[in-house]
């Protein structure tokens, strides 16, 4: 294997043959909610995973930005599969960015063979925010591992989990790492949601889960971070491949029609300015959608590389990159969720059959825009223009006392 960073250009060629047979059987995933086990497959044998993984831990070194070029890619080809995998790469970086180098070399070496981390973080009911249910309890010399999460998005695909856990002795979560079929673990599809449906993103359950010493890592969560930034990123990758996916199925729909109207502009649909203006916006919205990802994975990648060359991350270049980030999500939802309502303007009720599923593109980007409800993130933005506040770098759930 070589020993440098493969080209953008490289790895689409080895990556888009993999893209496209996933798009060949995307529509009819949806159409039956099969579960992408040979979408991931095709992925995990291709070592797509292993993007960010050092060479010399048998990845292909690739930078920030191409991992998000290839994100926006393969959510073209189905959105469900980048948000599958969000929790295997934010793994990866966040051992990049808050854990101790001393301990990649084991999980970097795995993500390098292919193996895919899953996630366990979100837990539901009434616990006060940041406060954690799922615990771990000493056992000789490691530890046992006991509770429930949903939304673990990816899991049932995962060959291990990264689950959040309070740990008696520290004021912290920490990251545990069991193997997603160990005993005592139990994985569940019951995610109802009416788009992402294939994501996975329900029950994780743990019971009495033996957990190594080695396998439990503890990361700070009082310091601002490239992680949230990182994580949402991720979604507005899968948002921005949505956008490309509406303008392609837009063109294929028109392209061949033959039917028009008696007040139509032209004597075919792919004639009709109209119909042109509308595929118009739909490309300018994709193009957008693509370009403001970029442009935070470019905040990212510095970010990494000022991390990589052992040069100090300021505060100022992580709150730049945060707000960046909050910037797109703003930006980028709406107008994805314009497009894909847009986009049946092109042609009449044919537009709406079935077997079409030109739904799922809204459905899907409704569903990543109800993630860190953006509504939050656009008055966070105000209150930084406006009073000079300083973004939240940690997130969470759960029940707020009165003020």
């Amino acid at each position: 294997m070589s020993t440098a960073p493969p080209t953008t250009a490289a790895l689409l060629q080895h990556f888009r043959p993999v893209f496209d047979r996933i798009a060949e059987q995307a529509v009819a995933r949806e159409a039956t909610r099969t579960l992408a086990h040979d979408a991931v497959g095709w992925l995990r044998e291709a070592r797509f995973g292993a993007l960010r993984v050092p060479v010399a831990h048998g990845g292909f070194g690739a930078s920030v930005e191409q991992l998000f070029d290839l994100l926006i890619e393969l959510g073209t080809a189905d959105s469900n599969l980048p948000q599958i995998l969000r929790a295997h790469f934010g793994f990866i970086e966040r051992l990049y960015a808050e854990i101790d180098p001393a301990l990649h070399g084991p999980w970097l070496a795995l993500a390098g063979q292919g193996v895919i981390f899953g996630n366990a973080t979100t837990e539901l009911g009434d616990n006060a925010i940041a406060t954690l249910q799922t615990a771990l309890t000493p056992d000789g010399e490691g530890w046992r591992l006991d509770g429930a999460k949903f939304y673990s998005t990816g899991t049932l695909y995962a060959d291990w989990i990264a689950v959040t856990a309070r740990q008696d002795e520290g004021p912290s979560p920490v990251v545990a790492l069991v193997p997603a079929d160990g005993a005592g673990v139990e994985r569940v599809d019951d995610w109802q949601g009416f788009g992402q449906r294939l994501s996975a993103s329900g029950t994780t359950r743990f019971a009495d889960v033996a957990v190594q010493p080695g396998h439990v890592l503890h990361y700070p969560r009082n310091r601002p971070t490239p992680m949230t930034a990182f994580f949402q990123l991720v979604h507005l990758a899968t948002l921005a491949g949505i956008a490309r996916a509406i303008e392609r199925d837009a063109a294929d729909f028109v392209r061949p029609r033959k039917r028009t109207y008696s007040h139509g502009s032209a004597t075919t649909p792919r004639e009709d300015p109209v119909v042109q203006q509308v595929i118009g916006q739909l490309s300018a919205t994709a193009f957008l959608a693509a370009s403001a990802v970029r442009a935070v994975a470019a905040g990212l990648g510095e970010v990494d590389r000022l991390r990589a060359d052992g040069a100090p991350v300021t505060e100022a270049v992580l709150i730049d990159v945060e707000l960046r980030a909050a910037q797109a999500q703003v930006g980028i939802v709406d107008a994805v969720l314009g497009a894909a309502t847009r986009m049946f303007d092109v042609g009449g009720a044919s537009a709406l059959q079935q077997d079409r599923r030109l739904d799922r593109h809204w459905r899907n980007a409704r569903t990543l825009a109800s993630h860190n409800p953006t509504i939050y993130k656009a008055r966070m933005l105000g209150d930084c223009v406006l009073n000079g506040a300083q973004p939240q770098f940690y997130w969470s759930v759960g029940t707020k006392a009165a003020a």
